[in-house]
């Protein structure tokens, strides 16, 4: 999205076309759950992940090439093609990961976290290397690499191990988009688990548009919001080896609302921090309390879905995740013209009744298990 908005305005483009062409990129990862049928379908979910690769390099090469010299239509149809892919290469790859590291509880959840690290690295390194490029050569330029590197990562989707397919011949037996939702509707852990992670993601999303707002009140200069995000990112990847070092234990239901809570903490620190150098070290906390929260919906995802429906359910979380932050940066953008921490404010109050909700449904469930 950075690329596709930096070639946009570098070209002369509107802010306004830059935002609409970006959006075609996030805004089809709605369509995900719809997609992700295919790869609980297929007799080997890898060749259906690396086709997703495939086609997510030639769509976002065509939509880069033909702008400025095509309809902007077409090239928005392109880009949208390509965003389409996103949650396969998202969440259809992290579902992979029972049949990369086998049935152990223990060496799952490590494995969670090396996962979780995975998207920090590519949350950090893509945009530095769109911005690189981008000042090197052009953004456009950035935008081909990073379809080079999609269509390159096709080939290492392929050398996963093999997993058979959960529907054993039976296709019938794999559920359809709606039925999946209301598959993870009316199952406790997995509902828990969607909302958990949408109200945590809109939350977290405050804070790189926070950050810009916040230098002003600290006494700093607008620049420096770079390190606050730089914390944040750098306690992302701290948090995601500590995971891997020391997994998660315990029940994925429990251990989301206690690390919801922490988040909770973390944002409280960030909206009330007296000096910049505090508000480093908040994000910096946040960001690794943000990615144990992960770890533990990634486990939930893994051992609360049934086998059937394991690559749907990690799709359509993913898609409700991405929408979520996506609704947070916007929510976020408007609330800072009232107050620079009102964002922080509503998103930790968000987090806080969110828990509240998860704990007391909990508690329901135990009390008619009990006394049915």
């Amino acid at each position: 999205m950075v690329a596709v908005v930096l070639l946009v305005t570098s070209s002369g483009g509107s802010g306004t076309l830059a935002g609409v062409l970006g959006a075609c990129i996030t805004a089809p990862h709605l369509l995900g759950p719809f997609v992700a049928r295919s790869l609980d379908l297929a007799q080997d979910g890898r060749k259906v992940i690396a086709a997703a690769c495939l086609l997510y390099a030639t769509a976002l090469t065509a939509g880069v090439v033909t702008y400025g010299h095509a309809s902007v239509v077409l090239t928005a149809l392109l880009l949208a093609t390509a965003g389409a892919c996103g949650p396969l290469l998202t969440g259809g790859i992290s579902s992979r990961l029972p049949a990369i590291v086998g049935p152990r509880l223990r060496t799952q959840r490590r494995a969670q976290g090396w996962d979780v690290a995975t998207y920090g690295i590519g949350g950090t390194v893509g945009p530095s290397l769109v911005a690189a490029l981008s000042g090197w050569i052009s953004p456009t330029a950035a935008a081909l690499a990073l379809a080079a590197g999609a269509a390159t990562a096709a080939g290492g989707v392929l050398l996963l191990p093999f997993s058979a397919p959960t529907h054993g011949g039976d296709r019938s037996a794999i559920l359809k988009p709606a039925a999946t939702l209301a598959l993870i509707a009316r199952t406790g852990r997995l509902r828990r688990t969607v909302y958990l992670t949408m109200v945590v993601a809109l939350s977290v999303a405050a804070l790189p548009i926070t950050a810009v707002h916040l230098t002003k009140i600290l006494g700093t200069e607008p620049a420096t919001a770079a390190l606050l995000t730089a914390a944040y990112g750098l306690g992302n990847l701290t948090g995601s080896i500590a995971v891997m070092v020391r997994p998660l234990t315990g029940d994925p239901d429990r251990l989301m609302r206690r690390l919801a809570l922490c988040v909770v903490a973390g944002l409280l620190a960030v909206t009330a921090s007296p000096a910049f150098g505090v508000s480093v070290a908040a994000y910096a906390l946040t960001g690794i309390l943000n990615t144990f929260f992960f770890a533990s919906t990634l486990a939930a995802r893994t051992e609360c879905a049934p086998s059937g429906a394991r690559g749907q359910v990690f799709i359509w979380v993913a898609a409700l995740k991405i929408t979520s932050g996506s609704a947070g940066t916007a929510l976020a953008g408007s609330l800072t013209g009232v107050s620079v921490r009102l964002p922080l404010a509503v998103g930790l109050l968000a987090v806080s009744a969110a828990v509240a909700a998860a704990t007391v449904e909990t508690r329901f469930a135990r009390a008619a298990a009990k006394h049915p």
